[in-house]
């Protein structure tokens, strides 16, 4: 093989990863040489104005999209460099493309499955090297920043989209549907024996046959597999306590992360995390041997895969409940024959408390408890449509960057309607991903009469990208959008008063309005601490009146038609 084929991994010592630079100057050259083999495409651009690529291989040469579209063609989809910091997908990557360019037989054997790749996602990252941001990672000599070039974490931002990268990553995965997605990473956390651990969809969440079909029968085949080949994985390593021997869990991937993403639109997500403290060398090589079997896995399930994502997609057109969040039954445990380092703890030499650390001379290996089994923890009743009205511009364009089918209103039209109230509301203290993030929320439901304005958005469910539509706009699932703060202006109410005019304005009020002084005396009775304080005494006969009522103020401003409504339909 020449050396303009070898990829800076190979050439090296095997402990570099390519640069930018490198890696799209790669693709290039070999889409320039084998056209019929790889085509390289521009997505879009990153903040930093670097330009965003993604590649395209099929056996055949068929690389248009509409034509993959048309003929149901199945499509594999490998993401790599969302954190560049954890680069051994990006060089596996190379070499893997490369192989299909010059080795007919491996390319003859994807037979009629696309292969689509991101070479690096997190393209500012990538080019923003160093040797030292990776505290506990074993090589490579230098490697890319897990910021991008807003110093944001791409791996939490697929729902909010504060990236231009998000933004074209979202009208890509939707536009290419992939049926199974591998985005490679490299794990923090305690220490063991594996290289190679795995982060699945998880099984109940993703639902229905789809997700038993990943529980039972592929993940299985793929940890027999990947243990033929030298390189037995196990899950995720994400205690249940401080070390592996007390049980594991599934790590609950909401749609901010990759896998959760791809959960909403029916796609068997996986996030191979190799070991950090082991050399790069074999988390490279156990990276590869994973795309390559979650790869032949594929080709040989695509027709059963396709069918099981058709099959979860009508389901939900039928669906009477929708689940929006989830949590881990402890009741159902799981056991996985794991092989760890004893732990020991001892006295720190920095201050005065106890230390972890593994003893590599001390291995064992012994059934520990898994926990794979997610329980719905909160529901709601399947509504016929969502009513978005369109100043909400953020919040329609993230929609319809992902696909999802919608009606304009075009006449003013009353409609009665099921609105949410926010009761309760907790903030993180400290911004999270560039917000502050809503982590505790009560709401109440009510059914009001709204009029519908010409141009206000009109959402159904009975589409393919329902799932997307449910887990972004109801404000207690996992990543809603109002988790994320996109509708925060109505958590602020705009008018207010003076204390000197109001005071006398607020008796009247509670003469006038018996609902209010029912309301007043039983707060005094909870509050009879707060009756000095004349601002909080006014602030809730303010708040709570009718007669100074803002209809805008906490109620959130998507609102529900329910299947038994009457109005559009």
């Amino acid at each position: 093989m020449t050396t303009e084929l070898l990829t800076p991994y190979e050439r090296g010592n095997k402990n570099q990863t390519t640069t930018w630079q490198e890696c799209i100057h790669f693709y290039q050259n070999l889409a320039s040489r084998f056209p019929q083999v790889l085509k390289l495409i521009e997505i879009g651009t990153s903040d930093g104005g670097v330009p965003l690529h993604a590649g395209v291989v099929a056996s055949d040469g068929l690389h248009d999209l509409n034509e993959i579209k048309r003929t149901r063609r199945p499509v594999f989809f490998n993401n790599n460099g969302i954190h560049p910091g954890e680069p051994e997908g990006i060089d596996a990557c190379m070499a893997l493309v490369r192989d299909f360019c010059t080795d007919s037989a491996r390319l003859a054997a994807l037979n009629n499955v696309v292969f689509l790749f991101v070479p690096i996602y997190n393209v500012d990252g990538c080019k923003n090297r160093n040797a030292g941001s990776r505290v506990n990672q074993v090589g490579p000599e230098f490697f890319g920043f897990r910021g991008n070039a807003l110093n944001l974490d791409l791996n939490r931002d697929f729902i909010k989209c504060d990236s231009l990268n998000a933004q074209a990553f979202n009208r890509f995965f939707s536009a290419w549907d992939p049926d199974v997605m591998v985005d490679t990473h490299t794990s923090n956390g305690a220490d063991y024996s594996y290289t190679m651990t795995v982060i699945q969809t998880q099984a109940d969440k993703l639902g229905g046959a789809l997700g038993q079909f990943l529980r039972d029968h592929m993940m299985p085949t793929l940890s027999q597999k990947m243990t033929a080949r030298g390189w037995p994985f196990c899950p995720y390593v994400n205690p249940v306590h401080d070390i592996p021997d007390d049980g594991i869990e599934d790590f609950l991937e909401t749609p901010r992360f990759s896998t959760g993403y791809a959960a909403l639109n029916h796609t068997l997500g996986m996030m191979p995390e190799t070991h950090m403290l082991k050399p790069y060398a074999d988390r490279y090589e156990s990276m590869r041997a994973l795309v390559e079997e979650v790869l032949a896995y594929t080709v040989a399930n695509a027709a059963q895969i396709q069918a099981l994502r058709q099959d979860a997609r009508a389901a939900d057109a039928h669906r009477r409940q929708w689940p929006l969040q989830w949590k881990v039954n402890r009741n159902k445990p799981s056991k996985f024959r794991f092989r760890g380092f004893t732990a020991v703890y001892s006295p720190s030499q920095l201050g005065n408390y106890t230390r972890l650390s593994y003893d590599r001379s001390k291995p064992w290996e012994k059934d520990i408890d898994y926990f794979q089994h997610f329980e719905q923890s909160v529901t709601v009743a399947a509504p016929g449509y969502y009513v978005i009205p369109q100043e909400w511009r953020d919040v329609i364009e993230r929609l319809q960057w992902n696909g999802l089918s919608m009606e304009r209103v075009t006449e003013a039209t009353a409609q009665i309607v099921q609105t949410l109230h926010i009761k309760k509301i907790s903030t993180r203290p400290t911004p999270y991903e560039g917000h502050m993030f809503h982590d505790e929320i009560e709401t109440d439901e009510r059914t009001e009469m709204i009029t519908l304005k010409p141009g206000d958005y009109l959402l159904s469910l009975n589409q393919p990208k329902a799932r997307y539509a449910v887990e972004t706009l109801e404000p207690l699932a996992h990543d809603s959008f109002f988790r994320w703060g996109f509708f925060n202006s109505i958590l602020e109410k705009k008018e207010t008063f003076s204390d000197y005019v109001f005071e006398d304005t607020a008796s009247e009020l509670l003469e006038t309005e018996p609902d209010l002084k029912d309301q007043f005396n039983q707060w005094k009775k909870e509050n009879p601490h707060r009756l000095s304080d004349q601002t909080a005494v006014l602030n809730f006969i303010f708040s709570h009146c009718r007669k100074y009522a803002e209809p805008e103020w906490l109620r959130y401003p998507v609102y529900r038609i329910m299947q038994d409504m009457a109005g559009l339909r």
